[in-house]
């Protein structure tokens, strides 16, 4: 099953899907302030390169081959991530993407699902699994990972780039802290899901505060809706 994954450095041409714009908000200025896109490669409504401006405090993000940089300032290099690399996922990737299908409860789409942290790394079969349904994988690592037409990839901070309410689902790595959480908190929409993965003690309580209801929760993963 892996093997769809795998491809030589020269086919690594990675791209945002243009419909995703269209739901970004600028790292700097909050969820209010959208991003205006300037591509300047753009193939079959998927973005290889450009910039993400924010009309407002006028700082702009790079999108290079395919990979969105929405970091907020400083943004001096880019640090390793959690999803590691495709070459390490043998005979663990399936078992654990079908779960974390499962745990979002998405059947369809459209719509986007964001992945962060150690989760982006099922993306690409979330995106193969789920008819009609944009994937962005939101982790450093993913620069390196091979294309696919409904996985977009971007590394953000210090919050999650999308406007409030707005996404069918959230999978995120516990590790990366309760901001982080909230913020998959405040970005999942109405009937849709955010499912953390290794999380801390009183993530549950931490969910229910930002007005979620908990549906599972256990040493390994906490589910919760926003009703």
């Amino acid at each position: 099953m892996l093997h769809r994954f795998r491809s030589s450095a020269a086919e690594r041409l990675l791209a945002v899907h243009l419909t995703l714009t269209d739901r970004l908000a600028c790292p700097r200025c909050g969820p209010t302030f959208g991003l205006i896109l300037l591509a300047s490669r753009l193939v079959e409504r998927r973005v290889h390169a450009g910039v993400l401006g924010c009309p407002n405090c006028r700082d702009s993000f790079s999108v290079i081959d395919g990979f969105a940089d929405l970091r907020a300032p400083p943004r001096e290099g880019l640090p390793a991530g959690l999803a590691g690399a495709v070459d390490d996922t043998d005979g663990e990737l399936p078992t654990e993407a079908d779960r974390v299908i499962a745990l979002l409860g998405i059947p369809r789409g459209p719509g986007t699902a964001v992945l962060v942290g150690r989760p982006a790394r099922h993306a690409w079969v979330l995106a193969a699994a789920i008819e009609g349904l944009q994937v962005v994988a939101a982790d450093a690592d993913v620069r390196a990972w091979p294309d696919a037409p409904d996985v977009s990839r971007l590394v953000c901070a210090p919050g999650l780039p999308f406007f409030s309410r707005t996404l069918r689902g959230v999978v995120i790595d516990g590790r990366l802290g309760p901001d982080m959480i909230r913020e998959a908190a405040r970005v999942v929409a109405p009937m849709s899901r955010v499912v953390v993965v290794g999380p801390d003690p009183g993530v549950d309580r931490a969910l229910l505060d930002e007005g979620l209801t908990v549906l599972a929760a256990d040493p390994e993963t906490v589910v919760a809706a926003r009703r």
